[in-house]
């Protein structure tokens, strides 16, 4: 680290305000400059504030007053805009973005990566492609798993501020930042499936007189904590809360993730028949039940399409 590190961060979703708030106290624990922030609504960073961070009005006030940003926003569009305001701003004023480094943790495509770092490169910044693996409850606890690709310098220059700070490790995937997004996509794979197949056999369960119960008690016995708690997700009802509770990950992202994985799948020639079955799901139970969903309420669409109610005993009952 150097002595004029100065931060910024832009994002105060579910994952980025676990993240920001975990850095600034950080920062004030080592008495460094305190997180500049801002946020489409600047009071999502309120918690931020009560640790000492600054709010900032606008995303160009942000990048003023940081030399290093990070971002995490919900999709590839917000990311390519917020960039175009920080560039139009050090083309039309005084504000360079010579030196800066921008370390977007968003799940975004790979080509967005590489755009992003080029229009970067062309004002003297450095863009780190930074992805992380990990629900909003990591993210509050600083155990995310970190997926990084750019230049090896501005990594090393970030890994204080990362490790037992915000994530737990960091996966380096070299200079090419198309990489680590890469990387993020093949997790979130990894992820919806499992999503799917635990929603088909917790139906079947359901179906057969097995029991839901039952079935957790062995997916936790049989494949861990994780799996038991993507079934959890649907078992206790979390996959439809009620509609003044905020998701544990939005239907409309995990929408999103599947699709770029889809895509990325048929540009090389191949498919993933089971992401394709579980966005049909998503977006059928969005279809359903509106935008107040889980990424698991593919549950609800499972359920529906074996003759039960799309709502559980313990989700919400209706819109």
């Amino acid at each position: 680290m150097t002595s004029a590190d100065s931060f910024g961060w832009y994002g105060l979703g579910s994952m980025g305000i676990g993240m920001a708030l975990n850095l600034q106290k950080h920062l004030a624990a080592k008495g460094l400059p305190p997180l500049h922030y801002s946020n489409r609504t600047l009071s999502r960073g309120d918690v931020l504030k009560e640790a000492g961070a600054v709010p900032e009005a606008t995303l160009e006030d942000v990048v003023a007053k940081s030399n290093i940003i990070f971002t995490m926003i919900s999709n590839d569009e917000v990311l390519q805009d917020l960039i175009s305001k920080a560039i139009d701003s050090h083309d039309s004023t005084n504000l360079s973005l010579e030196g800066k480094i921008w370390v977007d943790t968003s799940t975004v495509h790979p080509e967005t990566s590489v755009k992003c770092a080029k229009r970067l490169a062309e004002k003297g910044a450095v863009f780190v492609a930074s992805p992380v693996f990990g629900a909003s409850p990591v993210a509050a606890s600083g155990k995310l798993i970190f997926s990084m690709a750019g230049p090896g310098a501005a990594i090393e220059r970030l890994q204080p501020y990362i490790i037992d700070v915000m994530g737990r490790e960091i996966i380096n995937m070299g200079e090419d930042v198309q990489k680590s997004s890469l990387l993020k996509i093949s997790g979130n794979i990894f992820v919806v499936g499992f999503q799917e197949l635990i929603a088909e056999a917790q139906v079947f369960a359901e179906k057969t007189g097995l029991g839901t119960a039952q079935m957790e008690t062995f997916i936790g016995s049989m494949f861990g904590p994780v799996l038991e708690s993507y079934s959890k997700r649907m078992t206790t009802g979390a996959y439809a809360p009620p509609l003044d509770t905020k998701p544990g990950f939005s239907v409309d992202l995990s929408i999103k993730d599947a699709r770029h994985a889809i895509n990325i799948a048929a540009d090389h020639g191949t498919t993933l028949p089971t992401i394709s079955k579980a966005l049909e799901r998503m977006k059928a139970a969005k279809a359903y039940a509106g935008d107040s969903l889980d990424s698991s309420s593919l549950y609800g669409t499972a359920r529906l399409e074996a003759g039960l109610p799309f709502w559980s005993e313990k989700s919400r009952q209706g819109n």
